[in-house]
């Protein structure tokens, strides 16, 4: 996801998650003391309830399945220290997701937590649901930069505020960075009502930018000035976050660790590798991936060393029964101004269109190349750097009856200029095509894959069609049940790796693949 830097970002609430009452140094912050919070607005704030309502604290939705919050919030006493075991929490906890407004039932989720994965250096836990939730978007991304002194930052959490005990709703607050360490950041109230209190431990501290909410930190401790019951000799504003832009990677490592097995992928229809989501100069591949009830999601790159971690969050883009159901052919594609990818889509009626840009929002300006029945014979379609090594806009196509065409700079020129590759080829009937970077040409390298599982790679693929051709698989391989095979860039290679859809719903990549072949498949699911 995208890591915005930290810039003057309106925040409204200050939290304090005391665990532990009655303490003269700093806290755990248990509730960010600021403004209520208007409905469905930060729901990816969460509220802890640990030990049947012994403990209270808050929380960050990050994934689907997975929460960030303070460590402090389950250690034996978070006056001594923030340790605490990995593995099942100690005691019973739940959380609650998505409800603004405590008192509603009739919105958000409660789950609750099932495993935690400390981190060693910091007041910090990963706390994994007992199933994912649906209906709630997480924060926008973990920044990776750190903040500096001056930045303004928001932050939110249930804890007390400073006429409440125990608040019904989300809190928040605008904060200052006064300065950093190794680990944490102090930050101080912009207003004489932002404090962080006791319920706001672990709860987000986060940059905003619109509608784009970027964690930064996470609440540790405070001086509880401003919140409720608190010593009114006490006058310290100030708050101790814990750091995440230095630890983006170890977040994002362990959420993924579930965010693929969890999907059925032997419904995956339509899988498509590209770079959808804005990574801050990652170069890890994206896969947007329509399945056969007509959903679709976008399942965006973790940017992990670890090759069997590919991707950390899903984001689901469309509902079962949706358009996308109609959708036969798809690639990724450059058509738009910036350096992520849309696609290209070849509808079960004959039309063809790309959308210049697929991203966690969703869907943008869709444009109709062409609308004929002639198009329902397009079987396969790949969108590559062809007949220019910087435009990842020349289209492929091949047809029913095993005949090849290109289409060059389609952004310029839509479909207006066919090129005939071949002619129809009973051998090609059936097959499927992919374009990718694998063998360090100017140019995109083609993959072809028959039905009978032959797989041939042609390097530096152009306007001159199929030369040169390196056989990755022979007749009757096991490729056959590759459904589909597709390029990207998974992080176990050099350069681009073959992506496989198994036929048995698993998934796998090839790592290197070059005009010697194709090597060290990565298992990732299965």
């Amino acid at each position: 996801m995208t890591a915005t830097r930290p810039r003057a970002a309106w925040m409204t609430g200050v939290l304090a998650s005391a665990v532990t009452a009655g303490l003269l140094t700093a806290v755990p912050a248990h509730a960010v003391a600021g403004e209520p919070v208007a409905d469905g607005e930060y729901a990816f704030t969460a509220k802890l309830d640990i030990n049947e309502g012994s403990r209270s604290c808050s929380a960050t939705l990050v994934q689907q399945e997975w929460l960030i919050t303070a460590a402090s919030c389950f250690a034996e006493d978070p006056a001594k220290g923030f340790k605490v075991a990995p593995g099942a929490p100690k005691w019973k906890t739940t959380a609650t997701i998505g409800r603004t407004d405590l008192a509603r039932e009739d919105n958000g989720t409660v789950v609750d937590v099932v495993e935690l994965v400390p981190r060693e250096d910091r007041d910090l836990v990963m706390a994994r649901l007992a199933k994912p939730v649906t209906g709630v978007k997480p924060v926008n991304g973990i920044t990776t930069y750190p903040s500096q002194k001056g930045d303004t930052l928001r932050a939110a959490g249930y804890g007390r505020t400073k006429d409440e005990w125990v608040p019904d709703r989300l809190h928040a607050a605008r904060f200052t960075v006064d300065s950093t360490d190794a680990t944490t950041l102090r930050v101080t109230g912009e207003s004489p009502d932002a404090a962080v209190c006791q319920g706001d431990t672990g709860g987000p501290l986060f940059d905003q930018v619109s509608t784009f909410r970027v964690l930064a930190g996470v609440h540790s401790t405070s001086g509880q000035a401003g919140c409720f019951g608190a010593d009114e000799s006490e006058k310290r504003r100030t708050a101790s976050e814990t750091r995440v832009d230095d630890i983006a990677g170890w977040i994002k490592a362990v959420a993924a660790r579930t965010v693929l097995p969890r999907v059925n992928w032997k419904d995956a229809v339509q899988v498509v590798p590209g770079h959808f989501v804005a990574h801050n100069g990652n170069e890890r591949s994206d896969l947007f991936v329509v399945f056969a009830d007509g959903s679709a999601s976008l399942f965006e790159g973790s940017g992990q060393a670890d090759p069997k971690l590919p991707f950390w969050k899903e984001h689901k883009l469309a509902a079962a029964g949706s358009y996308w159901k109609d959708a036969e052919a798809v690639t990724s594609i450059g058509v738009g101004f910036n350096d992520t990818d849309g696609v290209a889509v070849r509808w079960k009626s004959g039309k063809l269109s790309t959308f210049e840009a697929v991203n966690e929002f969703g869907f943008a300006r869709e444009k109709t190349l062409v609308y004929r029945d002639s198009w329902k014979n397009a079987r396969s379609i790949a969108a590559g750097s062809h007949t220019d090594e910087y435009r990842r806009d020349d289209l492929v196509v091949l047809w029913a009856d095993g005949s090849t065409s290109m289409y060059p700079g389609t952004s310029d020129n839509g479909i207006s200029k066919e090129i005939q590759l071949t002619r129809a080829d009973k051998s090609r009937e059936g097959a499927q095509i992919t374009s990718g970077r694998f063998t360090g040409q100017k140019v995109n390298d083609l993959v072809v894959r028959l039905k009978n599982g032959k797989t041939d790679l042609f390097p530096g693929f152009g306007a001159s069609g199929f030369r040169d051709g390196v056989a990755l698989r022979g007749e009757g391989s096991a490729w056959k049940y590759a459904q589909p095979l597709v390029a990207g860039s998974f992080g176990g290679g050099k350069r681009e790796a073959l992506l496989a859809r198994w036929s048995d719903g698993n998934l796998s990549y090839y790592a290197d693949v070059d005009a010697s072949g194709a090597r060290n498949e990565v298992q990732l699911v299965g």
